[in-house]
């Protein structure tokens, strides 16, 4: 292993797609010779993964972990649903959410952390995957959420396995509320995120840009029906005020007890435990949300995992 370089690494990389640990292993059994080190890595089935690395991958699964008062999600995608139920695939997320929990929100900071078991990084681990398991993969996203005192809680829609799934939520509350009083709370909360899919926590969290929108088109509609500019006025502001109630978190009405705003959801809790309750943030990841899929043909997708 001496003679083996950091550049030949790197070409081996470059040429195979293998994870830097294989490409060293390569190297090393091949006494630094490249081509036969792709050779190598041919045979044991690691150099597959370049050609699978520019598939779309929109399946997969959402990871979610929490401990008290942090808690983090991640989303790793697949090509299809089958490897979603592989246990391999699910093991690796899981692992994943549980790194994201200590690296926080920074992917590229997760993805250079050692894989535990592994000898590789996530980076390495993901691409050590997809030649093992013959689909493209990708660690796509992650986030942490923290509090310096109250709770963290999550809700996973869809699971398929403890904590992963195909939705996923977390919920920071803020206060020295004990747990037992705080867990039910942020599992109503996450429960209706799940639900609803809010765009902010409070008003002034929205996009001013977004905000403007909706008001033009509310006040071309108001100006369309003829009315004096007074009533206008208050017609825009009726409207607005629904649609602030569509789309912010504290102004939706709960889908849990169908009543209850979720911000008066908070504040009967905290009067029920004597001491004051802050939804401070929350997190919506929903498997494949913004990746382009591809049309494929279903009967094909079948014969190719079938390997026919």
């Amino acid at each position: 292993m001496a003679g083996i370089t950091a550049a030949m690494v790197k070409e081996l990389r470059t040429k195979t797609g293998a994870g830097m640990m294989d490409c060293k292993k390569a190297l090393g059994e091949n006494d630094g010779d490249v081509e036969a080190a792709i050779d190598w890595l041919r045979k044991k089935g690691l150099a597959a993964a370049a050609k699978k690395s520019g598939r779309v991958a929109s399946e997969g699964l959402i990871g979610v972990v929490t401990n008290g008062t942090r808690g983090a999600m991640v989303e790793v995608n697949s090509e299809t649903d089958f490897v979603a139920r592989n246990d391999q695939f699910q093991g690796f997320v899981s692992e994943v959410a549980k790194i994201a929990l200590a690296a926080g929100s920074d992917v590229d900071a997760i993805k250079a952390s050692d894989f535990p078991g592994a000898g590789r990084t996530v980076e390495e681990q993901v691409t050590h995957l997809i030649a093992t398991i013959g689909e493209n993969m990708s660690f796509r996203r992650a986030v942490a959420l923290e509090v310096s005192e109250g709770y963290v809680g999550s809700y996973v829609h869809g699971a398929v396995s403890d904590g992963i799934g195909k939705i996923g939520v977390l919920v920071a509350l803020q206060s020295s509320a004990s747990e037992d009083v705080l867990a039910p709370l942020a599992k109503h909360i996450a429960m209706h995120v799940a639900a609803t899919a809010p765009q902010s926590l409070t008003v002034e969290d929205l996009d001013p840009q977004l905000i403007e929108r909706e008001k033009t088109i509310f006040s071309d509609q108001a100006r369309a029906s003829g009315k004096p500019d007074n009533i206008i006025e208050k017609m825009i502001e009726g409207r607005m005020r629904k649609y602030y109630e569509e789309v912010v978190l504290l102004r939706q009405a709960s889908v849990v007890d169908g009543e209850n705003r979720i911000e008066q959801v908070v504040e009967a809790a905290a009067k029920a435990a004597g001491t004051p309750i802050t939804l401070t943030a929350f997190s919506r990841f929903a498997l494949g949300e913004g990746v382009e899929k591809e049309e494929t043909d279903f009967a094909a997708e079948v014969k190719a995992a079938a390997g026919v």
